[in-house]
């Protein structure tokens, strides 16, 4: 198929989330923005939070990284149910009692102004990072296989990207977030279903026919290990199966429960019930939906291998979708690999906003700005953040990373320790802490995290640090914090 007739079709789709934006965003204030004035509809929000926690990574990268990894991620994904339980309630009953806008209020009440500023600074250092590497890998692939038959540079790609998300979020903001996620949740997955049927169809296999052909395809580079292998025994490896359900316990917990993205969609549930609701059906949604993915990596690298196609990683599924698949199915992986990006771009420039605007600048402390004055700041600052994610994006195309999901959850596992460090910190103790050396140690904990990291082989010898950095990384920050804190003294 064309890549003009591509283009058309991704322009359709952008004008159909752009219908939607206009009438949910329609009377939208900055409450509306900011957590959609506490309206939301629990079962819209808990479907489109699995489009924003999949993204067009999992789409792409985690069907390819079966042909190195097999299904060892379905390990994490274990973990992730307990993270999602553990935030439902623990971090909920929380943030619903204070009533809070952002997430990061609980740490100015609880640990002092420091500590609220540093745990936003990192929030807003993480999701940045990790949003902006979501974008580039579907920018990349819609540049190499659509944009660059048609002659239009990388930048300008990017660039168009980011004004279709600032034109349907520039209003209603997570008001509108909530309706768009979920139709974009609904291609992505439908894409994920009728891409696997294809090829089930063109392999001639059932569905337990196909799992038991994943089963006897050995890996290219380990000949020991089968595609559909899931739990790793081996105590040295960085997928060894308690490493990797421990670890993703933990980056759900941070990445979704630390995360004011995440929680700035939850907490505009109506109520605590609702939201709890909304994080359990989550976390074993996601169990099936990334199982499904998963399934269709390792039809994928079948189907490659009966087809001597050598494309792999995050290039495996985009080259048979639009090289080797009829044109129908190419419109399906485009539009659903659009759907899958949207959410979590989209959901990240509001969230940043939302952060910056109440937890950096103090939008609502401030009371000599009137809704028009802040209103004006908050749409300053959204297309501040689309600015900066033109340009990380163009970071990371100078970078390159072969698996885009590996690179993810290194950058959690930094940015989000010392989140992990706070909050625990904050729940766990009754302490004060001395506000003036805060920063110093959420900062030095991800420095020491570096060296442990770079270092780990002369260490550890065989043994090799995992998903386990992240809670490394949070245990140093809660111990430094622990070293600056005391029992009895007042806040400084």
């Amino acid at each position: 198929m064309s890549a003009t007739t591509l283009f058309i079709f991704v322009i359709l789709y952008f004008l159909v989330l752009l219908g939607v934006a206009k009438i949910t965003g329609k009377n939208s204030n900055n409450m509306s923005f900011f957590i959609g004035n506490k309206n939301s509809n629990w079962m819209l929000v808990a479907f489109g939070m699995i489009g924003t926690s999949l993204s067009g990574v999992t789409f792409v990268s985690v069907p390819g990284a079966v042909g190195k990894d097999a299904f060892h991620y379905l390990q994490i994904t274990l973990g992730y149910l307990i993270g999602y339980l553990a935030i439902a309630y623990v971090l909920l009953p929380i943030y619903y009692k204070l009533n809070l806008t952002s997430i990061y209020n609980y740490l100015e009440g609880r640990l002092g102004f420091s500590a609220y500023k540093t745990g936003a600074s990192f929030f807003i250092l993480s999701r940045t990072l990790g949003a902006t590497a979501r974008l580039y890998l579907v920018v990349k692939i819609l540049q190499f296989f659509i944009l660059d038959n048609l002659h239009v540079p990388f930048w300008a790609t990017t660039l168009v990207i980011l004004v279709m998300i600032l034109l349907y979020t520039y209003e209603g903001g997570v008001k509108t977030i909530v309706w768009t996620d979920t139709l974009q949740t609904s291609g992505m997955l439908m894409g994920l279903i009728i891409c696997s049927i294809y090829i089930l169809s063109k392999l001639d296999l059932s569905v337990i026919q196909g799992l038991t052909a994943m089963q006897n395809q050995a890996l290219a580079g380990n000949p020991s290990m089968h595609l559909a292998d899931v739990f790793s025994t081996d105590v040295n490896s960085k997928s060894f199966f308690l490493k990797q359900i421990i670890g993703g316990a933990f980056v759900t917990l941070t990445m979704t429960g630390l995360d004011q993205e995440m929680m700035q969609k939850n907490i505009s549930v109506k109520n605590l019930k609702d939201a709890q609701k909304n994080m359990v059906t989550i976390g074993f949604t996601m169990l099936i939906a990334i199982s499904l993915f998963l399934y269709l990596g390792g039809l994928l690298h079948l189907y490659a291998a009966q087809n001597n196609i050598t494309a792999t990683g995050d290039d495996l599924f985009p080259t048979l979708a639009l090289n080797h698949m009829p044109p129908y199915l190419s419109i399906i992986f485009i539009l659903a690999l659009i759907s899958a990006l949207f959410p979590s771009a989209d959901g990240a420039i509001t969230a940043l906003t939302s952060s910056f605007c109440i937890d950096i600048l103090g939008l609502q402390r401030n009371k000599d700005w009137s809704e028009a004055q802040q209103k004006k700041i908050r749409q300053r600052t959204h297309l501040s953040f689309a600015l900066i994610f033109l340009v990380m994006v163009m970071v990371f195309k100078w970078i390159d990373n072969k698996s885009t999901i590996d690179l993810l959850l290194k950058i959690a596992s930094y940015t989000y320790g010392p989140l992990l460090g706070l909050f625990a910190f904050g729940i766990l103790t009754k302490r004060s802490l001395n506000n003036t050396l805060v920063p110093i140690i959420c900062f030095l904990a991800p420095i020491l995290c570096l060296v442990l990291d770079y270092f780990q082989a002369q260490l550890f010898g065989d043994f090799r640090i995992g998903q386990e950095l992240l809670i490394i990384n949070g245990l140093i920050t809660f111990i430094g914090l622990w070293l600056i804190s005391s029992a009895n003294s007042e806040k400084k």
